[in-house]
């Protein structure tokens, strides 16, 4: 089953696209999340992606307003919610889950801290706990894409796979928020090599973005994450989620 994921990025309380994870180059769409949230759910969506990026920045204060932000859209939308941004320690897991997250995303945390990933898939499971492989030309980024690390995706998603990840997100940050095309042919390769089942996400312009990674996912592409775009009408979610309904049917 392929999934669309639209993007609700916060930043203190507000919905915003970051151009390449640069938090001086940000758009901003709209300071009410919930509003955000419903209106992709009435378009169809049944997955929302959302993002804390306060928390990946590790600015704490604003943070607390991006976590009220997801309890309230949690609790005003029949969608599932993927969540990450800042997932520390299992104690920030736990709590992303109490507010009603249905999955979490650890990216830094896979670096430098592969420990909080093991007790993750230990106390809530595999389809509840996905990883961020975000790059930079292969090499993996952390602490909100400002730190760049001696891994490739490739190193760090076989990793993950050996101690019992799943799900996995793959981000080519420099595409991020540009509208500069999706890297199908690297997410499916990352997918094939790592055995991780790939959730593509950055550069998506228009539904011949997802026409084509619909294509990689006999490959474990799974599905995409998807923003500016949306936000900007480059693409209708509507018509993005009736490919994939017409690519699934017999």
């Amino acid at each position: 089953m392929f999934t669309i994921y639209p993007a609700i990025d916060l930043r203190n309380g507000r919905v915003v696209r970051l151009l390449q994870g640069d938090p001086s180059q940000q758009i901003t769409y709209s300071d009410n999340p919930a509003a955000v949230a419903k209106r992709w759910v009435s378009e169809g969506a049944t997955w929302l992606h959302v993002v804390n990026l306060d928390g990946a920045f590790g600015d704490h204060t604003a943070s607390r307003a991006n976590r009220r932000a997801l309890q309230d859209l949690c609790c005003c939308v029949r969608a599932k919610i993927q969540f990450g941004g800042g997932l520390r320690d299992i104690n920030d897991v736990k709590a992303a889950f109490d507010a009603g997250a249905d999955r979490v995303v650890l990216g830094t945390a896979a670096v430098e801290n592969p420990r909080l990933v093991a007790d993750a898939l230990a106390q809530f499971g595999a389809e509840r706990v996905a990883v961020g492989l975000d790059s930079r030309d292969g090499i993996v980024v952390t602490r909100g894409w400002q730190q760049t690390t001696q891994m490739t995706a490739i190193e760090l998603g076989s990793l993950m796979k050996e101690m019992g990840v799943v799900h996995a997100l793959y981000t080519e940050v420099g595409r991020d928020g540009m509208l500069a095309g999706v890297a199908a042919e690297l997410t499916a390769a990352l997918a094939q090599l790592t055995g991780l089942k790939v959730i593509a996400s950055g550069g998506v312009r228009n539904l011949d973005d997802i026409r084509e990674l619909l294509q990689y996912a006999p490959r474990g592409v799974e599905g995409v994450i998807v923003g500016r775009a949306l936000y900007e009408g480059a693409l209708s979610l509507r018509e993005a989620l009736q490919a994939v309904v017409a690519t699934e049917q017999p």
